[in-house]
């Protein structure tokens, strides 16, 4: 298990991530990644490509801007309803949002309430200002998005983008044209997007500035079953917790046919299962450390017909936590920009005209990475961060046993032929079991080590990280030996 502490000074200390602008004592709610943090996003960020883009050969990546005029965003609700509840101090003037000083004191997730519901709540439990112990003023609705002008004047009105989604739904009529006028259709971006937190905290998991990976699947409901097996997938246990239920630590092992059976619909349950194979067969995530969470009518937004977040049980944060979400938005979505536009977004398949409905599956990436973080970090005799072989920022380690008799030599050439096919990097300070820790630390599966035999023709060692266990390589396999390795092809303990 990893506290916050050790997870942020694991991250620090080998170059993840930390607050940004620190040089200047921080910035609350934006961070950057080091060298080995962005690594591991862009890994986590091209294994979720493959796989959900993967779903479907009607799916694609685009990109949109991150700046959006006021119009779309007013058409969304934006403008008028993305707001979180806003409680200040009258006493020092310090402000918090009012469903997580609900929570710091029930540790009871208090989502949905309205302004009027946070005020009775604090009355009732006589909640007081935690920094001075002050009276609390009455609670407001305060907009998360940040505003800007356009133009030399600053006239024209827009915002940083609140959530990728938008940037799909403005597109989605050229992208429909283009790509032959077929659904369903799914549209990703992964990229950045903005929402002024009233109070960021716990590292990476209420930020200003983040990364989303979205993937909107514009369908037809009463065809989209016909497009998806969901026979292959009827008997998957799927790993749910119902909305009362949220408080407790445990979830319920259910058939996908027996929640189909419960009124949802089978392409919805269809791609929870297909969500849950990603965290547990290619993240590699313990399974009771994941779950689905389910959001009642208060809790989820309106226009979500059923709504389940992706949940991490992350002791770093105290319990389960939300790192992405699997929403059926119906056609709330492009009904609104038509309306607001007045362009007709109804397109005709089949024979028939419809307003595409959506299923939007929304992942934080920053959530994402600081979970694996949170869960692959072992500290025990050594300090080991047991990431999938796939996502580890660095593949292999190469180094010479000794710095002397012609291994460093050696050494360098065979990092530079292995560097051409992998992540790979070449250490040669200190002795080999603190270079061996150092790669333990940042998740690099597999070591490389030169040593006297080697230069006899005898191959070299290759170590596995987490059973520390060592075998020689014939010099001219290793290469080849790594690729299997890291594919899944092969396991360390079958090379004789």
């Amino acid at each position: 298990m990893a506290s916050y502490d050790d997870v942020m000074s694991l991250s620090v200390r080998r170059g993840f991530l930390w607050p940004a602008a620190d040089l200047y004592g921080g910035f609350a709610g934006f961070y950057d990644y080091g060298h080995n943090g962005a690594l591991l996003r862009r890994r986590w960020e091209d294994l979720w490509i493959e796989t959900f883009l993967g779903l479907d050969e009607n799916y694609y990546l685009i990109d949109s801007t991150t700046i959006l005029p006021e119009a779309p965003l007013k058409a969304s609700g934006h403008v008028d309803h993305f707001s979180d509840v806003l409680v200040t101090c009258t006493k020092c003037g310090e402000s918090y949002r009012g469903d997580h000083l609900l929570e710091s004191v029930t540790h009871e997730e208090h989502e949905g309430l309205s302004p009027e519901d946070i005020d009775a709540k604090v009355r009732e439990l006589r909640i007081r200002c935690p920094r001075c112990k002050g009276e609390l003023g009455p609670s407001r609705p305060f907009n998360m998005m940040f505003p800007l002008g356009v133009g030399p004047t600053g006239k024209d009105r827009a915002y940083l983008r609140p959530e990728t989604a938008q940037g799909v739904y403005l597109n989605f009529k050229r992208e429909f044209e283009a790509l032959r006028r077929r659904l369903p259709l799914g549209l990703a971006i992964v990229g950045r997007a903005y929402r002024n937190e009233i109070s960021p905290r716990q590292g990476t998991y209420r930020m200003r500035e983040f990364l989303q990976a979205e993937l909107q699947i514009f369908m037809d409901p009463e065809t989209f079953a016909d497009r998806v097996d969901f026979a292959s997938v009827a008997d998957v246990a799927v790993r749910v917790c119902w909305a009362a239920e949220k408080s407790k630590p445990e979830a319920h092992d259910l058939p996908a046919k027996a929640l189909v059976e419960r009124g949802l619909p089978s392409w919805y349950v269809y791609h929870l299962v297909q969500v849950q194979r990603f965290y547990l067969d290619r993240l590699q995530l313990p399974r009771e450390r994941f779950r689905f969470a389910e959001l009642d009518e208060r809790e989820r937004a309106f226009y979500n017909r059923v709504h389940f977040d992706i949940q991490v049980d992350q002791e770093s944060l105290g319990g389960f936590k939300e790192v992405g979400g699997v929403h059926y938005r119906t056609d709330h979505d492009l009904s609104g920009h038509a309306s607001m536009s007045r362009e007709n977004l109804a397109v005709t398949v089949d024979g028939r005209k419809i307003v595409p409905h959506v299923l939007e599956l929304s992942f934080g990436v920053d959530r994402n990475v600081w979970a694996l973080l949170d869960l692959d970090f072992v500290k025990a005799d050594r300090s080991v961060l047991r990431l999938p072989p796939r996502l580890a920022p660095v593949a292999v380690g190469v180094f010479p046993l000794v710095n002397k008799d012609g291994l460093p030599e050696k050494a360098e050439s065979v990092h530079r032929e292995l560097r051409a096919r992998f992540a790979a990097f070449r250490d040669e300070s200190g002795s080999i079991g603190k270079r061996y820790a150092r790669m333990d630390e940042i998740g690099t599966p597999f070591c490389v080590t030169i040593d006297h035999p080697t230069l006899e023709g005898e191959g070299v060692t290759l170590r596995e990280r987490d059973t520390q266990k060592q075998v020689r390589v014939r010099e001219a396999d290793v290469a080849a030996t790594l690729d299997r390795l890291l594919r899944g092809e092969i396991r360390f303990d079958t090379i004789a």
